[in-house]
């Protein structure tokens, strides 16, 4: 694979670099809670303060409304975390356009760092407005691509801002590219482990490795679906229409899917009352919160066996202490036959989070920092922020 690099630039120095960053963390009460996302892109800004670039970051923080300001929005917190962690200055400018603006730019020095207000405040940057793009590249002489996590959308900032502006990967993103691509050729025994809420989106990915995976490991509140489209009761647990007609259709071609075989039950919706059930002992007023044990176990099993590990998606309700042992269990797992024994790739915000959790993060070959992102990619869908990088 061919991917334009920084390294392809010879000349840094005084040069302005519009560097597309994904630090959409989540903030509580304005405290950043986990600055993972944060931490990974460093490394692209550090090399090009150290080359005496002057930096322009661009990066969105939850979904507010177009157009307007809001200030549980700003990115002003992530640009408190990048001075802790960058040991310098970064200004937030809050209107590009503005005189203020403009003259905070302007006096930009070589190494400095900036960071413009939250991208998605501004009209046509979700609808990949050329007008938008044209306004940003014009702040620039390159543009750096390091948002892996937001390349499969075709947004101002991400693709349509490629047509104005010379246009590279970041190192992240060189990364994600380098080591999500390593498993298109997997080494086999090939586990896919598949969790979560919808399947919609990991249908791709599904589709895409159905006959290169040895088996493929279902948990969440997909396994759900999965189950009562195979006639066992699920009771009162968690599902959708949509979920449950695409489970039939794959359950109807695959034959290399496994199922849990004991599930963790609570007689209520608040988690209380808590047994360990066989799949076919569950009954009609039960709720389905995580794996079992059994499960955990068989799991493990394939998991131990692998040469190849991809995982997205927690096994069950693993924000509760009592519904975490399924997901802790498979992050365990994971992690042990990870770095020398298999390649195993994590992705998705809840699944780091739980590996996180485990304290096993490090052992795993790449987590990645895209969910929707490296489904889309490893599904081999369209990823329209990468079109003129590789």
């Amino acid at each position: 694979m061919k991917i334009k690099t920084l390294k392809s630039i010879k000349n840094f120095k005084g040069k302005r670099f519009l560097v597309r960053v994904d630090f959409n963390v989540p903030i509580k009460r304005g405290k950043i809670v986990d600055d993972f996302r944060i931490a990974q892109g460093l490394e692209t800004i550090s090399v090009l303060m150290s080359r005496e670039a002057k930096v322009i970051l661009l990066a969105h923080l939850g979904r507010p409304e177009e157009g307007k300001y809001r200030e549980e929005f700003s990115v002003s917190s992530v640009a408190e975390r990048l001075e802790e962690l960058l040991k310098c200055k970064v200004a937030v400018i809050r209107n590009f356009r503005s005189f203020e603006g403009g003259n905070k730019l302007a006096k930009m020095h070589d190494g400095d760092v900036v960071m413009l207000e939250n991208i998605r405040f501004e009209v046509g940057e979700e609808a990949a407005s050329l007008k938008l793009a044209r306004e940003l590249a014009s702040l620039a002489d390159y543009y750096v691509n390091d948002a892996f996590a937001v390349s499969h959308r075709d947004n101002a900032s991400v693709s349509a801002i490629q047509h104005y502006l010379p246009s590279v990967a970041g190192i992240l993103l060189e990364k994600e590219l380098l080591n999500l691509s390593a498993v298109f050729k997997p080494k086999n025994p090939l586990i896919l482990i598949i969790g979560g809420v919808k399947i919609e989106t990991k249908l791709p990915l599904i589709k895409n490795f159905q006959n290169k995976a040895e088996k493929i490991l279902i948990g969440g509140a997909i396994a759900n679906a999965f189950l009562k489209v195979s006639g066992f009761e699920i009771g009162k647990s968690k599902i959708d229409t949509e979920t449950l007609s695409v489970a039939g259709k794959i359950l109807a071609k695959q034959r290399n899917l496994l199922l849990p075989i004991d599930v963790v039950v609570s007689a209520k919706s608040d988690g209380t009352a808590i047994r360990v059930k066989k799949v076919s002992q569950v009954e009609a007023g039960d709720y389905i919160f995580d794996i079992g044990p059994e499960t955990i176990k068989l799991y493990s099993k394939y998991i131990s066996q692998a040469q190849t590990i991809i995982w997205n998606g927690p096994m069950g309700f693993f924000e509760m202490k009592s519904f975490k042992h399924g997901t802790m269990g498979i992050a365990m797992s994971v992690a042990a036959r990870s770095k020398g024994r298999a390649f195993g790739v994590v992705g998705g915000g809840e699944t780091i989070e739980a590996l996180n959790l485990s304290g096993m993060a490090q052992y795993v070959d790449w987590v990645s920092t895209g969910g929707g992102a490296m489904l889309s990619y490893l599904g081999g869908e369209k990823m329209p922020g990468l079109k003129k990088i590789i």
